[in-house]
């Protein structure tokens, strides 16, 4: 069950996930209400929300932002899940590294330089997308599914056609 602003507070360093919907974006938590995000232009407040031009955006600005507003009346929770995976930096050094990049304008890829890939390298030093991961194996198993479709399509096929060569 995800989290409200009710729930456990989250410390500094933190890692909050906040669910979208289709996908999940991702803030790191710097104390007093605030978190640092990287925003593409769908997650600049009242800018709508498309996750469209999530897909075709090249850059992103990192901003300070209440974490009430960023997540608004979505599910949201605290989630430092690498931490079993890798050292997570100190919590000072996480706020101070994310607190120096507001305000940045930064290169952005849904697929290698997302949201996600920017809290864990505040968090970890490792630039990790388990949501990229996630649908790369999806796209993976599907692909596998399709080939199999195809093979078991041709082989059924195949058999038909020698049973009427045979008769």
């Amino acid at each position: 069950m995800a989290q409200t602003l009710y729930d456990k507070k989250p410390e500094p360093g933190d890692l909050i996930e906040i669910f979208r919907g289709s996908y999940q974006h991702w803030a790191v938590y710097i104390g007093d209400g605030f978190v640092v995000h990287l925003a593409p232009p769908s997650e600049v407040l009242d800018a709508g929300s498309s996750s469209v031009m999530s897909v075709i955006a090249e850059k992103a600005l990192v901003k300070k932002d209440g974490l009430c507003d960023v997540v608004g009346t979505d599910e949201w929770k605290i989630s430092n899940s690498l931490d079993k995976k890798y050292e997570p930096h100190s919590p000072g050094d996480i706020v101070r590294e994310a607190r120096r990049l507001v305000g940045q304008v930064l290169p952005y890829c849904v697929v290698s330089r997302n949201c996600e890939h920017f809290v864990n390298e505040l968090r970890y030093g490792k630039a990790e997308s388990r949501q990229v991961r996630k649908a790369g194996e999806v796209a993976m198993y599907a692909a596998a599914a399709g080939v199999g479709v195809l093979a078991l399509a041709q082989w059924l096929g195949g058999s038909k056609n020698e049973n009427k060569e045979t008769q």
